[in-house]
Order: structure tokens, then sequence, then C-alpha cells
């Protein structure tokens, strides 16, 4: 039974009176890149849940510059589906974070739910997010996989590190997922945001604590390999840190004051041995002294010359996205 079209008389008034008021209740973001396989799977699941929930949603696709047939599908869903699907393409690939919130700046629905395309998080696991919502109202719900997630390796390893790396650095839950629920609220504070680099659960834990967790289903990949590569996932943990966390200057900090005390113990060991053994210094321990303090300055001055770049990036005032098409 194809659920995108068995819809209620009474369902399809409300929506329809809804959409005339341009008052969804609910929004669904999709970052989509090169999912050409899953898009009306995935669109499919989402009506299912909604139908069984009674509750009037928008879907807002955002197009990330795929190189494959995803915008051509994305523009038939629009075609049949014209009340409850937003298309939006952008001008090149800026990422899944970056994308999300320009999906975040066309939702108008009192609730906005972002999901992946690949539909390794099932889209009826909205009706939990939903239920959870209408139960507690809170600013955030997370849906996090219960047991191990359904990635290759260095995925889960990236996802470690990251979830690691806040919750000491920042003092986070260190959870998150990008299968969540935001409500109205932290939405709109959200799209104020201007920076190049977005990534969105930072963004999250600055403006708000009031956060749940709620378990999910979590599958294989059923259509071709994750868009993270090794080097993308390398490049967004390396931003995240510097963008996000002060680490690397406390680094230099404290790694400095290491540097010094190690230093002047051996000098002290160094002028020991001289006055009362007597004993030939030569030119090895000089060699080890400058080669030292200079890997230190060096490694310094690699941590302030990444800070200044990323300054000199922000200071260029460039958008964290360039929209190309939109099909609202």
């Amino acid at each position: 039974m194809d659920y995108c079209y068995q819809l209620d008389s009474w369902w399809r008034l409300k929506s329809f009176i809804r959409n005339f008021m341009n008052q969804p209740e609910y929004s669904v973001v999709v970052p989509v890149f090169n999912s050409q396989e899953s898009l009306i799977e995935l669109f499919e699941g989402i009506v299912k849940a909604f139908v069984e929930l009674d509750v009037d949603f928008e879907t807002i696709f955002i197009d990330d510059r795929s190189t494959d047939n995803s915008w051509e599908v994305l523009q038939n869903l629009k075609q049949q589906h014209p009340q409850h699907v937003k298309i939006v393409r952008l001008s090149r690939n800026y990422g899944q974070h970056n994308a999300t919130l320009c999906g975040l700046m066309f939702a108008k629905g009192e609730a906005v739910i972002t999901i992946d395309d690949d539909l390794q998080t099932p889209p009826h696991e909205i009706v939990t997010l939903v239920r959870s919502f209408e139960d507690s109202p809170c600013d955030v719900i997370y849906g996090i996989p219960y047991g191990k997630k359904a990635h290759h390796f260095y995925r889960n390893l990236g996802s470690f590190l990251v979830k690691k790396s806040s919750r000491n650095f920042r003092k986070t839950p260190g959870e998150g997922s990008s299968f969540r629920l935001l409500s109205r609220s932290i939405t709109d504070k959200i799209v104020q945001h201007s920076l190049f680099f977005i990534f969105i659960d930072e963004i999250l834990l600055w403006y708000t604590e009031d956060i749940r967790f709620v378990e999910v289903e979590h599958l294989p990949r059923k259509y071709n390999h994750s868009g993270y590569s090794f080097g993308k996932l390398w490049h967004l943990v390396t931003n995240l840190v510097v963008f996000y966390t002060d680490a690397p200057l406390k680094l230099m900090v404290y790694g400095g004051l290491f540097a010094s005390f190690v230093s002047f113990i051996l000098g002290v060991i160094y002028i020991v041995k001289k006055l009362f053994f007597n004993v030939p210094l030569g030119y090895t321990s000089l060699i080890v002294a400058i080669l030292f303090s200079t890997s230190i300055i060096l490694f310094s001055l690699g941590i302030i010359g990444e800070y200044l770049s990323r300054i000199y990036k922000v200071q260029n005032r460039k958008p964290p996205f360039s929209i190309d098409k939109v099909i609202e």
C-alpha cells in the first residue's frame, strides 16, 4: 500500500487548512547528498509516521549539490506532493550541518525534526520523538541508537572522539545525533548563526541544557556508502576543536610550562655535573636544548597559525551556504 496517497479525507482537510495558514505542526529537515535510491522510501516512511500521529507536516529536502540524480527525484516528489514537500538546492557542497542549517531556515513547523537521508534511522522513529515531545516538551530531544551504531570502524571511532572531546572540553553530556527534534524557540535561535563552519550540536549546547535523549533503532546502510570519508571526518574534528574549544591554546600553555620545567631540571643537572663532577658537556647538551626548545616554538606557532587562518575566514564573512534553487 502506498501510504503517500492513502491519506484519509479528514487528515487531508486538516493538512490543507494548516498549509493554507502556512503553519504546519511539524517540519522535517533532510540534508541530501547522493541518495537517489533512498529518497522515495524515506519520504514514504515520513508520511507513514505522520499518518499514525495524525498531525500535519512539511518536509524540507536540502540537496547539498549531489552528483547523482537526487535533484531530479526531489523534483518529482515535489510535483506529486506539493503540500508536503519543499526542495532547496545549494550552489555547491557545503556539508551536512550547513545544509541542515539551511533547512532550519525554511522550516515553519511548531517543532522541527532533522533526519539523515540514508535510512539508517528508520523514519518511523519520528513517532518516538514526537510522542516524547508531546508527553514532556523540552528544547531538544535526541534519538540515540541503542546498541552499537551500524557504521564502519573509522566512523564509529570518529564519532567516539567527537563525543569524548565534547564531554571533556565542554563539560557536555557527550551524546548527540543527527536525528533530533528541536522546539520552535531553539530553532529560531540557531538560524541566527552566520559562521561559515556550523556544528549544530555545539550550537544547541550553547543555548540550552533542556535536552532529553530517547533510544531509537539504527540500521546498517542500505544504499551506497557514507559521504564521510576519513579525510572529511578529520577535517570536521579539527574544525570542531579549533572553532568550538580552546584546547589547543591550553595545550600550548601547559606544554610550554612543562617544557620550561624539564629544561630547568636538565640545566640544573648539567650545572651540578660540571661544578662537582667536572663532567665535560660538549656540544651534545647544547644541540639537544636548542632542538627541544625550537620544536616547542614551532609547534606553538603552528597552533597560532591555525587559529589565525580561522579568524581570517570568519572576518571574510563567508556565508554558511549559498542557495541555487528553491521550490516551495
